[in-house]
């Protein structure tokens, strides 16, 4: 009788940093979002968003109101953004909306559930009690999140709507965002201080290379 071999245990998933975004970023915000393609723009928007409706996007961004979080690489470009849009003064509290772009060199990371997962944590500790995302219907990355997080989704022809009912907040539920928060400020904190001094690296190297070249030159 052969034994089975035990299974090995899956691994812990890594843990990815995800930062509030402040007005002051907007430039990044807009960095990211024109360099999707066309068709990323069509499925992002709903529409082939030009340069110009971006930009107007961006210029719009209530930071008072709404939640825009994102991931950051090594040299500080923003890969992944998510905006949490809150309904304004004079419509309903109790309700949210996701939106998500990725690069497309960083996606299939799972970077666009990791950003839903924290959008919801975040809704629910304002109080909202429904997360909804308003999607094309061939936008089967934003839709499979959704529903892999529990959403229900309905389909209207070439739109489909995706609802997730969140649980009340809890202590636990507010010191977790309080603990992601602060685990992505650190991380932002030393990408900055790594870059920061690569760059003042290179600028040594280009001083020595320079004085090596003077000095090549005025040898006899």
């Amino acid at each position: 009788m052969v034994e089975a071999l035990p299974q090995a245990a899956a691994p812990a998933p890594v843990m990815v940093p995800i930062r509030s975004i402040g007005p002051r970023e907007r430039e990044r915000i807009a960095q990211h979002l024109m360099a999707l393609k066309p068709h990323d723009r069509y499925l992002r928007f709903g529409y082939a968003a030009s340069d110009e409706q971006i930009q107007r996007y961006v210029d719009g961004l209530d930071f008072d109101r709404d939640e825009l979080f994102g991931i950051y690489n090594r040299r500080l470009d923003l890969i992944a953004v998510a905006h949490l849009a809150f309904a304004p003064d004079d419509q309903l509290k109790d309700c949210a909306e996701f939106g998500v772009s990725v690069a497309e060199h960083a996606r299939g990371r799972g970077y666009g559930a990791r950003l839903f997962e924290r959008a919801a944590v975040m809704a629910r500790n304002e109080g909202v009690g429904m997360l909804f995302i308003h999607a094309l219907s061939e936008n089967t990355a934003m839709l499979k999140i959704a529903r892999n997080a529990g959403a229900t989704v309905v389909r209207s022809g070439s739109e489909s709507e995706a609802h997730l009912q969140l649980p009340h907040a809890t202590l636990d539920s507010r010191m977790s965002e309080i603990a992601l928060e602060h685990y992505a400020e650190v991380d932002f904190q030393l990408k900055t201080r790594a870059k920061q001094f690569w760059a003042f690296l290179a600028t040594v190297q280009e001083i020595r290379s320079g004085v090596r070249a003077a000095r090549d030159q005025s040898s006899p």
